[in-house]
């Protein structure tokens, strides 16, 4: 990253060393023993210089960010949601499904044992289902209450994220779980199908009079709502869109600016860890890599659904050059699930503002 020619005498603390010529010894060293006084534990500002290209940016530290006080009470909240998110994703990891009972209960229609062998099978499923949908209604109440902290005044985005470390983590793990959910349900035909099968299944019998037992579990309002949750291609992150979305409309006091402001720096945040090789070395876990990431793909998503122009215009506040070069450099295999998050689930990437470039970047 290039420095500008500064336009003042002073010059702002970074992480990075600038260049001799535009500091005294006397400066050096004051700054020097002024960065011994910073611990892990805190927000490290990095490059919090106005000169350069792409504004002020904190160092976010994922890994050990425990609440304060005044973070105590939403924290608590969010995080009885996140305790159940690795379960979540474990049981969607191991999501098999009952192809091959459907398939012969199909093939052989009027062979009742099939019939009962393949709605045994896609009962326990669908209520698994059921439990991920009702999951996706908390972690959108649990989005709301950290974008209000993090988001309200009297304090500026970048103010927020630099005094409420935890709960920027705790957004951070919402966007990583939702990015981990809708790559698992994109591989998995067999969610679809098992729905399918049931929801054709309850209408058949209620044609002929008949109400199964699992409809006193999923009714047909709730299999409606269901329905339209799992036809999403990317269903986790469709529901934290339409929070997002929801919030700014919904308080007309607060300026949009305030919510993308928010996500632009995060997003800012995870590209200059994941570029620099000085911030990377400070990760102690290796999937803090992936985690960086995701999260970055999550507020780059988040913007483009809540900005009236989106994340991939000129006057975006997100590199987006920048950030899919990152994507790039990483193993496809890891990296291809959030390219082509930013490819189908964006909504102004096909605008006549997105230059020629970025498109090509992602093709």
């Amino acid at each position: 990253m290039k420095w500008s020619k500064p336009r003042h005498k002073h010059y702002c603390s970074c992480s990075t060393t600038p260049h001799p010529q535009h500091t005294s010894p006397r400066e050096r060293a004051r700054d020097k023993e002024r960065r011994k006084g910073v611990t892990m534990g805190n927000v490290l500002k990095v490059l919090a210089c106005a000169e350069l290209e792409h504004g002020p940016i904190v160092f976010l530290d994922f890994e050990h960010a425990q609440p304060t006080e005044a973070e105590t009470a939403v924290w608590n909240q969010v995080s009885a949601v996140l305790e159940e998110a690795h379960g979540i994703l474990a049981e969607l990891q191991s999501y098999n499904g009952a192809g091959q009972e459907i398939r012969e209960a199909i093939q052989n229609p009027g062979d009742l044992a099939l019939q009962e062998k393949a709605w045994n099978a896609v009962c326990p499923l669908v209520a698994k289902l059921k439990r991920f949908y009702e999951f996706s209604l908390r972690l959108e109440n649990a989005l709301r209450s950290l974008l209000e902290a993090l988001t309200s005044p009297p304090y500026a985005p970048m103010q927020h994220l630099e005094r409420e470390q935890a709960l920027a983590k705790q957004f951070a793990e919402i966007l990583h779980f939702t990015l981990s959910f809708d790559e698992l349900k994109m591989t998995n035909p067999a969610i679809q199908n098992d729905f399918s099968y049931y929801r054709r299944t309850i209408s058949r019998n209620r044609l002929n009079n008949q109400q199964l037992e699992a409809e006193n579990e999923v009714n047909n309002e709730m299999a409606n709502r269901m329905s339209l949750f799992y036809a999403e291609a990317t269903p986790m992150l469709k529901t934290l869109s339409n929070a997002t979305t929801k919030f700014v409309s919904e308080n007309k006091t607060l300026p949009i600016e305030d919510t993308t402001d928010c996500l632009s720096t995060m997003a800012c945040v995870c590209r200059v860890m994941l570029e620099t090789p000085e911030y990377r070395c400070r990760f102690t876990n290796t999937d803090t890599m992936l985690f960086c990431m995701r999260v970055m793909v999550g507020v780059i998503i988040l913007y483009d659904h809540v900005h009236p122009v989106g994340a991939f215009a000129k006057t975006s506040k997100i590199d987006m050059k920048g950030c899919i070069k990152v994507l790039k450099e990483q193993p496809s295999n890891s990296v291809e699930g959030l390219l082509n998050a930013l490819r189908y689930t964006t909504r102004h990437l096909n605008d006549d503002s997105t230059s020629k470039q970025i498109r090509a970047l992602l093709q």
